[in-house]
């Protein structure tokens, strides 16, 4: 009885040598696969990386604004994790530059498969990551150019308070901007308002009332707020009545693969809209 000796696509080797070229690392321990889904996954010391994308929506238009990925992290493949306990565990073994610039790599490569052309990726960035702008940031434009994903579609999220504690992440924000990055929360680009706002505003009205004033504080600067957390009809209708138009919750669109936000456009025929 003879036993087949299971291969690796020829296409998925090229992305892999492409990818180690790109990330200045070495990735023989990177286990990069396609899945059932079409969708890319890895397995990066131990921890098995999946995406996911959560729609954001304007209201206004009616449609998807953008998409915030998200990791979805398990260890050896069998025990769920959160990503904090992924990047802290990066961290602890030494690789969480590494780390960081696989799980975003994954999220652009995902972000193709994605049907719209147009659209913004949000992404998160460790704060330890930032003052990495000469390398780190570079590498990742690289691939950001090499998959076709202009920087200028790239939200990067950066807490305003982190940028408070450590000065030094001013120079290296700047940097990112040069870069063509657009700032999430950082700068004023975007301003998200924490989950906790709209839950608040949706037990205090008079919280629900002084949400408009914030909103229309955030817009006289010429950023663009942005509510997160909408996780009932009353808080969605709390944040339209507010004046916010770019919204992200669980009520409107919880995050999924890219397999399923295609379904969905093949199904309807256009992205998914909001009413």
């Amino acid at each position: 009885m003879t036993h087949k000796v299971q291969t690796e696509p020829d296409y998925i080797a090229r992305l892999r040598a492409e990818l180690k070229q790109a990330l200045s690392l070495d990735l023989d321990e990177l286990g990069l696969i396609e899945a059932d889904s079409g969708e890319y996954e890895s397995t990066f010391i131990g921890v098995h990386l999946k995406t996911a994308f959560q729609p954001i929506y304007d209201t206004k238009q009616g449609e998807i604004y953008g998409y915030e990925a998200l990791i979805r992290p398990s260890l050896f493949g069998t025990l769920g994790s959160t990503p904090e306990f992924a990047f802290t565990y990066a961290e602890q073994a030494g690789k969480l530059v590494q780390f960081d610039r696989v799980c975003r790599s994954q999220h652009v490569l995902n972000f193709r498969a994605i049907h719209q052309e147009n659209g913004l990726l949000f992404l998160n960035v460790h704060p330890k990551l930032l003052i990495e702008v000469n390398a780190h940031g570079k590498v990742f434009e690289q691939i950001l150019h090499k998959y076709s994903v202009p920087t200028e579609r790239v939200v990067l999220e950066i807490k305003e308070s982190l940028v408070e504690q450590d000065k030094q992440l001013l120079p290296a924000i700047e940097n990112y901007r040069a870069l063509g990055y657009r700032l999430w929360a950082a700068h004023h680009d975007f301003i998200k308002f924490d989950i906790s706002v709209i839950h608040q505003a949706a037990q205090q009205p008079a919280l629900a009332s002084a949400l408009r004033g914030l909103v229309h504080s955030v817009q006289d600067l010429g950023s663009t707020p942005v509510i997160v957390g909408i996780e009932t009809q009353q808080q969605l209708d709390i944040a339209v009545a507010a004046g916010a138009n770019v919204l992200q919750g669980n009520f409107l669109a919880e995050p999924v693969v890219a397999k399923v936000l295609n379904d969905q456009y093949r199904n309807n025929g256009r992205v998914p809209r909001v009413a």
